[in-house]
């Protein structure tokens, strides 16, 4: 059996990010051969990434990066199944460069990204290597790519909110419409983006409810043009009060600064993401019933 240098493990577990033992075990079973160990652990690496895809990853962080010249940023989201594995630093340093090659490369999907070369090698490889050397499925779910003839400002909130907005004017204005926006989640920009069959089908209800209340007509009409107004405030960033002035609406905020906004985005964590919930307790129970019955 040849013998295996501290250096060759050491070579092999910086081109692949695997652990030390597996490392060894895989150059002891290739004769010392970098090249065929890191096959090896890459044939492995892509086996425990398959088992390790049916499980949920709803946890997670989202990856910001900007350019110097805030003129292109990209945020991207990176799932895992525990909050334990998201403070890991290989996972947070994965993130942010899935975010600048997003930013740099603009790739067209997910699958896109995950073709692309990552210090020579595909992301979609060193994904494998991680979820290898983590022991969790993780997942790359989604992103966003941003570029402005104006300038980019980014926000996070924690690790699990990523926000970029497009827009024109001072610095603290871009920072204070991120932080509302992780803050308010606005789904559309303005009134003019909300689609029309939306605001007829809350029309519908509003008459029916003003109907139902026997005011006269007049009022009633009122009612209902109180509340789509009321509407679209709530879910437009410009017709939502601003978060740290609620006397005045962001549009206004905008306006009385001299700055304009000309579209955002946002991700979640998890978002949408059904999660198993595990009763424990349930589960102990089962399993002892199960025992009993099998005794």
């Amino acid at each position: 059996m040849a013998e295996i240098t501290a250096s060759q493990v050491k070579e092999l577990r910086e081109m692949t990010g695997l652990g030390m033992m597996e490392c060894k075990k895989a150059l002891a079973e290739s004769g010392g051969s970098l090249t065929k160990a890191e096959e090896l652990l890459r044939i492995r690496s892509g086996a425990k990434a398959s088992k390790a895809a049916g499980r949920i990853a709803a946890e997670g962080v989202i990856g910001v990066w900007i350019a110097p010249d805030e003129r292109a940023a990209a945020m991207v989201e990176l799932n895992c199944e525990t909050d334990f594995v998201a403070k890991n630093e290989d996972f947070l340093a994965f993130a942010s460069s899935l975010a600048e090659m997003v930013a740099r490369e603009d790739p067209a999907d997910v699958a896109a990204l995950a073709r692309l070369s990552l210090n020579g090698i595909a992301v979609e490889a060193k994904r494998q290597a991680l979820v290898q050397k983590i022991g969790e499925n993780l997942s790359i779910r989604r992103f966003r790519r941003m570029r402005s003839d104006a300038r980019l400002a980014r926000y996070l909130h924690g690790t699990r909110i990523g926000v970029l907005v497009d827009f024109d004017g001072p610095d603290e204005v871009g920072k204070d419409l991120a932080m509302h926006i992780a803050f308010a989640k606005p789904r559309y920009l303005g009134k003019a983006d909300v689609a029309p069959e939306l605001v007829s089908r809350e029309r519908e209800i509003l008459v029916a409810r003003a109907k139902d209340s026997g005011k006269p007509a007049d009022i009633a009409a009122k009612m209902v043009d109180g509340g789509i107004n009321k509407f679209l405030g709530e879910i437009t960033l410009l017709g939502q009060p601003f978060v740290k002035d609620d006397k005045q609406t962001v549009e206004k905020m905008l306006a009385a600064r001299k700055a304009r906004i000309f579209g955002y985005a946002f991700l979640v964590v998890g978002e949408g993401i059904e999660k198993k919930i595990s009763d424990f307790a349930a589960e102990v129970m089962a399993q002892a019933g199960a025992a009993d019955r099998h005794g």
